[in-house]
C-alpha cells in the first residue's frame, strides 16, 4: 500500500511538471493555457463554487471540475508538444 502511494505521488509530481512545461511551451495554444490556468486557479481557491457542507455534491465538484478543465486543455494541445514536455520531465 505504501509503495502504491509513493508511486501515485511520483506520477502526480511528474504530471504537474509536464503541465508546467506545457504552459511554458511556445506552441501551446492560448485556449489550452486558459483552461490549465482555470484548473490550477480553481484548485488553489480558498472557497468552492459549491460549498463542501452540502453532502456529496459539495465534494464532487473538485473531483469533477478540475479533470474536465484538464481534459479540455489537453484537447487543444498538439500531441507533439505534450510528448516533448513528457520527455523533458522524464529527463529531469
Amino acid at each position: 500500500m505504501l509503495d502504491k502511494l509513493k508511486s501515485l505521488g511520483r506520477q502526480l509530481k511528474r504530471e504537474l511538471t509536464v503541465y508546467r512545461l506545457v504552459l511554458q511551451h511556445p506552441q501551446t495554444p492560448w485556449v489550452a493555457k486558459l483552461f490549465l490556468g482555470l484548473a490550477v486557479g480553481y484548485l488553489l481557491l480558498p472557497f468552492d463554487l459549491i460549498p463542501d457542507f452540502i453532502p456529496v455534491i459539495g465534494h464532487l465538484d473538485d473531483v469533477v471540475i478540475i479533470p474536465i478543465l484538464l481534459y479540455m486543455a489537453l484537447m487543444f494541445i498538439p500531441q507533439h508538444v505534450i510528448q516533448s514536455c513528457r520527455e523533458q520531465a522524464d529527463a529531469h
